[in-house]
């Protein structure tokens, strides 16, 4: 099995590297429904005027080297130069460890003409490559190019700036490398460290972060390779994602395995490893099959959005998490049947009854007092919760929060001569629906209407498509193409100002940054609606069926919404309203959800499941609860902190979105792990007794070990 599982993730960790790139779309636009306004102006753009999907737009400022105003003889030499740069291939620049069967994007730049700034201080080119900017291929070909263009322009005494879409990727590439680098390590050190200190072991430390590694690696390049199989391109952040949730939930796992693994082995010193693992992977295999079919029914719900990212998004995490599920049942059983005891070297903490602890204190503590700790922690959850008040969606783009880069630099010089707008235009796309040819004179009536709309900076001139039968007129917003003023005025007054003129026998529809967001927002709001009540539900079914009663997962299910709530009333507290943003990620809730009350309902299914079997055995209930306690909880804590690590880690980015998921997710993990599972459930189970189990209560068995009647005649419970 271990051997199997070995060949199985190296080979399509390998496979998922080679195709990541190839499988994942950019841009957002092309996710949404073919029905909405900014999809039919990219309809029109690709048919009528060759716009490439894999197009990726860079604005180039061409000054003179000593500040002064471009002459005829400038403006004759850029045109020279960029004749040139137009003419002459970019070849990829190609790194010793590249596979050899790697895509080649060497390519022939497009070169444009821009406009130049009215006081003739620079002059912009439009400038396009293809690919998907997230590749480093793509971003090698960038720099190649960028490096090209500087010396060029240089020898004919010009200075050069560059920004855009591909250019701010890949200055924010460059500045990230190394916060992302040192980010990864101290979180592999932490989860390392952590692992050491609970264990006291080397193997319990390094060889979960191994197992997950290959299964995970092998789980990716399942969803790579059914993407490229099928055709449906998945977001650029979606390789990343699965990485992030594969990490946390499959230490989780093994965790969860572990505890029990040396639970067992000090309760059966004459037992073997493969005895022990066999009878480990039966018992804690339930609880992780379920907690994974949970996660799996919560992310297949977002199978029914309308907004393609979160459509894809969903069933490829499904099927990740799935993998991982496999692995747990399969390669973590085996890799415990072959080490044995010695998982545990150096540690001798298997040779000896472990102390009371924490854990045993915090039993005790939930069988003696339930009510107070239910009050505390919903007094706290509440308290969080109360953020909530005043929430408002941010549609922004998320894009770098405070990275001044050189990109961010030179669309600040734009802007200062030129509408903000100019490197990102809002395009009206006109098409004939009576087959007739359009001419500029026919569109001439709408394209002054949309001069006169305010926020509109400047209407470029009209362009024609070859066949005359579309037209498309670019706009230059006054404000910023991603803020919120943007899509309220491109939803708002420039959609109403193109159904008032548009002219007889066209369609007329607004593409664009701001247009997309806009029509993000809407699409948005219309699958929370429907994704929240289904994934609750699905959950729900879940919980029924292997808790085997009515009234325990309706416990377990305002849980985890109360911790939703707190969660993202923190998020609101720390980002909107302490931070100053203009609200929370609108992928934020959704999110949250999936991951808070999925996640969530994993740390309490694996205490709930404990503390079914302890009601089980012979004594109080609430001396069962303290059992549970103890015993689950460190598995629980140590779990819910790696997790919050891994999560936590995406907190540093500098895109805003990144940062508000990161941060949010951790709190949320923490909450899920720290007051639900290990305070308020056990308090509640406490209150309820064997009637949470209602209407079926766990039967009693008879013939218990000598040693577990003594426990739990041990416990008091006050």
């Amino acid at each position: 099995m271990i051997a199997l599982w070995a060949l199985l993730g190296i080979g399509l960790a390998i496979l998922g590297q080679v195709f990541v790139f190839r499988a994942t779309q950019p841009g957002n636009d092309g996710f949404l429904p073919a029905s909405y306004d900014s999809a039919a102006a990219l309809r029109i753009s690709e048919e009528s005027f060759g716009a490439r999907p894999d197009s990726d737009p860079v604005t180039v400022l061409v000054a003179r080297t000593d500040g002064g105003a471009l002459g005829g003889s400038d403006e004759r030499r850029i045109e020279e130069v960029s004749a040139q740069l137009a003419g002459r291939k970019v070849v990829m620049p190609r790194n010793e460890d590249d596979p050899p069967f790697g895509q080649d994007h060497s390519q022939v730049p497009r070169i444009g003409a821009g406009m130049t700034a009215p006081d003739r201080s620079f002059r912009l080119l439009s400038v396009e490559l293809k690919g998907n900017p997230e590749d480093p291929g793509v971003q090698g070909t960038y720099r190649e190019f960028r490096e090209q263009a500087r010396t060029a322009f240089a020898e004919a005494g010009m200075r050069t700036g560059f920004t855009g879409g591909l250019a701010s990727t890949v200055d924010t590439a460059d500045a990230e490398k190394t916060r992302s680098a040192v980010v990864g390590a101290v979180v592999m050190g932490l989860i390392v460290l952590l692992h050491v200190l609970v264990f006291r072991s080397v193997a319990a430390a390094l060889l979960p972060l191994l197992a997950v590694a290959v299964i995970g690696g092998a789980a990716a390049g399942a969803v790579i390779l059914a993407s490229m199989a099928t055709g449906i391109r998945l977001a650029p952040s979606t390789p990343g994602l699965i990485n992030v949730v594969l990490m946390g939930i499959g230490i989780d796992y093994f965790l969860f395995l572990l505890f029990r693994f040396r639970e067992q082995l000090r309760r059966h010193p004459g037992q073997t490893g493969r005895e022990a693992a066999r009878e480990v992977a039966g018992r804690v295999g339930t609880a992780v099959t379920s907690a994974a079919l949970t996660i799996v029914a919560a992310f297949a719900t977002l199978g029914i959005a309308s907004f393609g990212q979160f459509r894809v998004l969903g069933p490829a995490i499904a099927v990740s998490v799935l993998v991982m599920l496999l692995g747990s049942l399969t390669l973590m059983p085996a890799l415990l049947a072959v080490t044995g005891r010695k998982m545990f070297w150096p540690s001798r903490a298997l040779k000896r009854e472990p102390r009371e602890g924490v854990a045993g204190g915090l039993g005790r503590l939930t069988a003696r007092r339930p009510v107070v700790l239910v009050l505390a922690s919903v007094a706290l959850l509440g308290a969080l919760t109360a953020g909530l008040a005043g929430m408002r969606m941010d549609y922004g783009q998320s894009g770098a929060d405070g990275e001044r880069t050189a990109a961010v630099e030179t669309a600040a010089e734009i802007s200062r001569s030129l509408p903000a707008g100019v490197s990102d235009p809002t395009s009206v796309l006109v098409a004939a629906t009576d087959g007739a040819a359009l001419g500029a004179e026919r569109v001439a009536g709408l394209a002054g209407a949309l001069s006169r709309v305010p926020g509109v900076g400047q209407v470029a001139p009209t362009v024609l498509s070859e066949d005359g039968k579309a037209a498309r007129i670019d706009l230059l917003l006054t404000v910023e193409s991603g803020g919120q003023k943007a899509r309220d005025l491109v939803s708002g007054p420039v959609r109403e100002t193109v159904r008032a003129h548009l002219p007889a026998g066209t369609e007329a529809h607004v593409g664009g940054t701001a247009s997309v967001f806009a029509d993000i927002a809407v699409a948005v709001d219309e699958d929370l609606r429907v994704i929240f009540p289904v994934a609750a539900v699905l959950i729900a079914v879940i919980l029924l069926v292997l808790l085997r009663s009515l009234l325990a997962p309706v416990v377990l299910m305002l849980a985890v919404g109360l911790g939703f709530a707190a969660t993202l009333g923190a998020s609101t507290l720390v980002f909107q309203h302490g931070l100053g943003r203009p609200g929370v990620d609108f992928t934020l809730p959704l999110v949250l959800f999936l991951f808070v009350v999925a996640l969530g309902t994993d740390y309490n299914i694996l205490i709930s499941d404990r503390v079914r079997e302890e009601m089980g055995r012979p004594g109080p209930a609430r001396a069962a609860v303290a059992r549970a306690v103890r015993h689950t909880a460190p598995a629980i804590a140590t779990a819910g902190l790696v997790l919050a690590a891994s999560f936590g880690s995406l907190a540093v980015s500098p895109h805003a979105g990144t940062q508000q998921t990161g941060f949010a997710t951790a709190v949320g993990i923490l909450l899920s792990a720290l007051v639900l599972s290990i305070v308020l459930v056990p308090a509640l189970a406490a209150l309820l007794g064997r009637s949470l189990w209602w209407p079926l209560r766990p039967r009693t068995r008879g013939g218990e070990h000598r040693a577990e009647r003594a426990e739990a005649e041990r416990v008091p419970v006050g």
